[in-house]
């Protein structure tokens, strides 16, 4: 294995890790991304450019914005907006 493989297995332990420590879900999916990308990173480097599209496609793209959609139907993401301009119109 090459260093440039080395640095992105570590990368992907620790997304990993991170995906299950963190307490906000838009963060996770932020991460839940960049493990997809990296690992089809490391499916162009293992010579299986099919694997690291579909890698990409789904992964990174697909699954995402299906996660974005359900948080926005949950409204997850609008509460988490909207906290700043309640704060800012609790000061006028």
């Amino acid at each position: 294995m090459t260093l440039f493989q080395c640095i992105l297995l570590g990368f992907l332990i620790v997304c990993a890790v991170s995906v299950s420590f963190s307490k906000n879900l838009l963060n996770s999916i932020l991460i839940y991304m960049s493990y997809s990308l990296v690992m089809s990173i490391l499916w162009v480097c293992l010579e299986s450019p099919d694997l690291a599209i579909t890698e990409a496609a789904v992964g990174a793209g697909v699954t995402s914005v299906l996660f974005f959609a359900t948080l926005k139907k949950i409204q997850a993401i609008r509460i988490e907006m909207d906290k700043p301009k309640e704060e800012a119109g609790q000061s006028e």
